[in-house]
């Protein structure tokens, strides 16, 4: 995706992310950076492009009426529940650049692109909510590595071949996919195709892809089929109920798609009589499986720490330390 049409996008998702209540399409045009200077007829287009282009991603564009009782002037919105991105995952090495930057982003609070649409929106006399922002923290960049070739796949209809790793750090297998389509699901992106390799439907999580995706066959040999509804065969293909609880200690102000999920608990003996670290709250979670659940609360490093039970606290402990042998080594 081109950088202009990248930050267009993104002041699109900021504006009607932030806005609460349903944006007509003039005041979009006047709001969104990158729509100025275009005539009527290409905003309209690509206006529409822009929203196919955020639906294709996942990501809920709503449409709505301000008005119970006229609803001749349409508007557009992104509602919060429906809208969430994956949280930060990255390896020991990286953690503490990311560690940084987190610092650099909480100073800075919002990005130049967001102060310009917020400043805007208020100009205008909307109301915002900028707590929404959140939602827009940044991402690893092995995610975003992973995510433009896919989406230029997914888009020219390119067969493509990459490097897979199961969860709990078991070792990375080559898979060989025919991509449809790539959706936000439960707070992470995930590839959905057809694995040739396996002859089976299968949905990927783009975490776990450990090299650059490699197109492999020509544009267009792709054959997407006529019904697919993306979302509906993500919920299809998760896995079922969940298989264990854990309790976690969280500390305050992160992880907070464990937090989503868990329930406050109360803490249970801990050796030595020691109590909880300052600052941290325990939570009970479940988890569907137990490989993928030792990834995520790894990815957290020092702010969540496993309580209960014991075996899940040692997978995570051999799992951060093999990260931490393979950073040093």
């Amino acid at each position: 995706m081109a950088p202009r049409k990248s930050e267009r996008i993104l002041n699109l998702t900021i504006c009607l992310l932030a806005a609460r209540h349903f944006l007509p399409r003039e005041k979009i045009r006047e709001l969104v950076e990158g729509y100025a200077g275009l005539s009527d007829a290409a905003f309209e287009r690509t206006f529409e492009r822009d929203k196919d282009e955020l639906r294709a991603l996942g990501v809920p564009v709503e449409t709505g009426s301000n008005d119970a009782f006229f609803d001749d002037e349409i508007g557009y919105r992104i509602p919060r529940g429906d809208f969430e991105l994956p949280p930060i995952e990255f390896t020991a090495g990286e953690a503490a650049v990311v560690s940084m930057a987190g610092r650099v982003w909480q100073e800075a609070n919002l990005a130049e692109s967001t102060q310009v649409a917020l400043a805007k929106l208020r100009a205008a006399g909307l109301p915002t909510d900028t707590d929404r922002l959140g939602l827009l923290a940044p991402t690893s960049t092995a995610r975003v590595a992973a995510f433009e070739p896919l989406w230029d796949a997914v888009v020219t209809g390119r067969r493509v071949r990459f490097g897979y790793r199961r969860g709990g750090g078991g070792k990375p297998g080559v898979r060989t996919v025919d991509p449809w389509a790539i959706v936000s699901h439960k707070g992470n992106w995930y590839l959905i195709g057809f694995d040739t390799d396996r002859a089976a439907t299968r949905m990927f999580k783009l975490l776990r892809i450990t090299d650059d995706p490699e197109p492999i066959g020509p544009p267009g040999a792709v054959v997407v089929p006529d019904d697919l509804d993306a979302r509906q065969l993500a919920i299809r293909l998760e896995p079922g109920q969940p298989a264990g609880r854990a309790l976690l200690a969280v500390r305050e102000g992160r992880a907070p798609w464990l937090r989503r999920r868990g329930e406050p608990a109360v803490a249970p003996d801990l050796p030595n009589g020691s109590g909880l670290p300052a600052g941290f709250e325990v939570l009970a979670v479940d988890y569907v499986s137990v490989d993928s659940f030792i990834d995520e609360i790894a990815a957290h490093g020092q702010d969540v720490l496993v309580l209960e039970p014991a075996d899940v606290r040692d997978r995570v402990r051999a799992h951060l330390a093999a990260f931490l042998g393979e950073a040093s080594a």
